[in-house]
């Protein structure tokens, strides 16, 4: 994985406002790790497993193993970031040869609702179309529903036989979308 993006991408819309999407920074990966910890912890989400809140935490470890992008206002607010990530690399769960797989998405909690999501996963298909992929790849619990009708507004279809059980009792369900 590259870890760096050919570039950055400016979304906008009545929500939002204008949102910057590039790869997080050094200097704001402990600010990335904090956000992602609070929107998990916002959504009850560490419940199943409250040891995966260390992996949350932890952006510097994952942006050097994948590419870590973050949304920004113009006044440099970060807002939401996720993790763009390929087959074979440490974080991949589910992804195949020919695919990219992203995780980890999270709006900070005072942002929902206005785009930023919808923002970071358009980052995301940006990104993998850059690397040459052919499909994307994502996995969700099958609570969150709102998340579920911004992927399959995108184009994502669900993908059951790479739903998987990472904790006894916490079913994952995967999407994809072909590029």
């Amino acid at each position: 994985m590259g870890r760096v993006m050919a570039g950055v991408r400016v979304f906008g819309g009545a929500g939002i406002g204008r949102v910057t999407v590039r790869a997080a920074r050094p200097e704001e990966y402990a600010e990335v790790g904090a956000l992602t910890l609070a929107a998990y912890e916002a959504d009850g989400l560490l419940v199943a497993d409250p040891d995966y809140a260390h992996e949350l935490a932890d952006a510097a470890s994952r942006a050097s193993h994948a590419d870590l992008l973050v949304a920004v206002t113009e006044a440099g607010e970060l807002l939401g970031t996720v993790t763009v990530v390929t087959p074979g690399t440490p974080l991949a769960e589910i992804s195949r040869e020919g695919e990219v797989e992203f995780r980890m998405l999270a709006t900070a909690p005072h942002a929902r609702g206005r785009g930023v999501g919808e923002a970071l996963t358009r980052a995301v298909l940006a990104r993998a179309r850059e690397l040459g992929a052919r499909r994307v790849v994502m996995s969700s619990l099958d609570s969150m529903k709102s998340a579920h009708r911004l992927y399959e507004r995108l184009g994502f279809k669900r993908l059951p036989e790479r739903d998987w059980e990472p904790v006894a009792g916490f079913w994952l369900r995967a999407y994809s979308v072909d590029l």
